[in-house]
């Protein structure tokens, strides 16, 4: 059974359709989702319903994080910055080319 998300999360996916969205399917993109974009209701309520390990790989292997967001959640989380993706030098440098900024 598809397991929903609640309605005070939909501000944080304008760009599908948050009807569709399975806590259980899509949870690496819900959590990248709301550590970039969350607010403190939204941060408290991911670290209750994902496992703090879930979260921490997440913040690893995402490549959808700002380098602003990265940093901090590493710092938050406790993480090395060297163990996150989007935050290595050939992920900046590939991003650069596609998006200059």
């Amino acid at each position: 059974m598809a397991k929903k998300l609640p309605e005070f999360l939909r501000k944080y996916f304008w760009d599908v359709d948050f009807d569709k969205l399975d806590m259980n399917v899509y949870q690496k993109y819900i959590i990248a989702r709301i550590l970039e974009y969350g607010d403190k209701t939204a941060i408290n309520w991911l670290m209750k319903n994902f496992s703090n390990t879930l979260i921490v790989n997440t913040l690893k292997m995402s490549r959808e994080l700002s380098a602003k967001s990265a940093n901090f959640w590493a710092f938050m989380l406790k993480v090395k910055k060297e163990k996150i993706k989007c935050l290595s030098k050939s992920f900046q440098e590939t991003r650069k080319q596609f998006w200059p900024y």
